[in-house]
């Protein structure tokens, strides 16, 4: 294989497993919504469980279901809470059903199961609570750019290691932009989205144990040092393809595991003592 048709390839793959794992980030994590389908009186109602908010209102969990005849509720209660359960009736507007989860600050979470009826038989859609987590608003403006660099980080550490592997060119300018990138989007504007979405800077350690926020820098690290040993050495196999499997594992961890929550508890437990 020559050198041309060589890079063609590893770009190719690069850019498969890039995507492949922003398709992965997509449709896994705490914040992936809830579906299924679900059959209610001989019919196949599908639904889509809502599992995080950024607005400032309650949020709205809709079901379809285009048979008048049959009516849904709502069981909930605060995540990490002493709350008794709720349950809320939910509001037909033409063949939608909608409920709401009361607004809570940015990190509380809601719980809730969504039932729907019709004359006698109930039906339960999840058979696990869903848990709906409130954040702030995050200006597109922002986002964006951090999902832009988080995702050129994955695929220039992914390029990085297979060039190396196969011998390629340009792994030290490659690396270089593995470093800048997983510096802007997990570093810089990492705490800017977190400011938004929980009012706090950083909440990983040693202030806490969001996972998002830890595995950043982790990746980071790993990457300073293989780029540090790049420079010496060009050479060098070893730590570029290690710095590539640590950002690898980063990213198959699902985003918002671990993340920032308000736990109830602890404010009800100082209230029953005052």
């Amino acid at each position: 294989m020559n050198s041309t048709v060589k890079t063609i390839v590893i770009w190719f793959f690069a850019i498969f497993f890039t995507l492949g794992s922003a398709f992965y980030q997509k449709m896994t994590g705490p914040t992936y919504p809830v579906r299924g389908t679900a059959e209610v009186g001989g019919q196949k109602i599908k639904y889509r469980l809502i599992r995080s908010y950024d607005l400032s209102d309650d949020a709205k969990v809709t079901v379809i279901v285009p048979d008048t005849s049959i009516k849904g509720e709502i069981n909930l209660r605060r995540y990490k809470s002493l709350d008794n359960w709720q349950v809320q009736p939910m509001v037909r507007h033409g063949d939608t059903l909608i409920g709401a989860l009361p607004h809570q600050a940015p990190a509380g979470k809601v719980m809730y199961e969504v039932t729907l009826t019709k004359g006698e038989q109930r039906t339960l859609l999840n058979d696990h609570p869903a848990v709906l987590r409130y954040t702030g608003f995050v200006p597109r403006y922002i986002l964006i750019p951090h999902i832009f660099f988080m995702f050129m980080a994955m695929l220039f550490s992914t390029l990085t290691g297979m060039m190396v592997i196969f011998r390629g060119k340009n792994v030290l300018l490659f690396a270089a932009i593995t470093v800048i990138s997983v510096g802007i989007g997990g570093l810089i504007l990492g705490p800017i989205v977190q400011k938004y979405a929980f009012d706090a800077y950083w909440t990983g350690w040693p202030f806490g144990h969001d996972l998002t926020d830890n595995k950043s820098i982790v990746a980071f690290f790993f990457w300073v040092i293989a780029l540090v040993v790049l420079k010496k050495n060009r050479e060098n196999r070893v730590w570029p393809i290690i710095a590539s499997i640590v950002l690898l594992v980063v990213f198959l961890i699902p985003h918002s595991v671990l993340g920032s929550e308000t736990d109830f508890t602890k404010e009800q437990k100082t209230e029953s003592t005052r």
